[in-house]
């Protein structure tokens, strides 16, 4: 089941998230071909201030579970995180 997952850091987070992102991405790459599209969004100033991942887990509990092990989650740095199914309808990659 696809999800998508939108992470708003927190004020400040910055350092934080440059801090944590070299671990973070080993981390992504680690869940192999769940990740279907990840990244961080911009702020108005061009700077990174949170993240969106389109992630294929088998429901929502494990979402959550494998959530809760994110080092930029770890490190303190969302201020709010925001899950939901999603249905890729426009591009979708074959294996979606």
């Amino acid at each position: 089941m696809l999800f998508l997952v939108h992470t708003y850091d927190r004020e400040g987070g910055l350092e934080t998230r440059m801090a944590n992102r070299e671990t973070h991405v080993g981390w992504l790459k680690a869940a192999g071909t769940r990740i279907k599209a990840a990244g961080p969004w911009m702020n108005e100033a061009g700077e990174m201030a949170g993240s969106l991942l389109i992630v294929d887990m088998d429901d929502r509990a494990a979402l959550d579970a494998w959530l809760a092990t994110d080092p930029y989650a770890l490190a303190g740095l969302f201020s709010k995180v925001e899950a939901a199914p999603y249905k890729w309808v426009i591009n979708a990659p074959v294996e979606a």
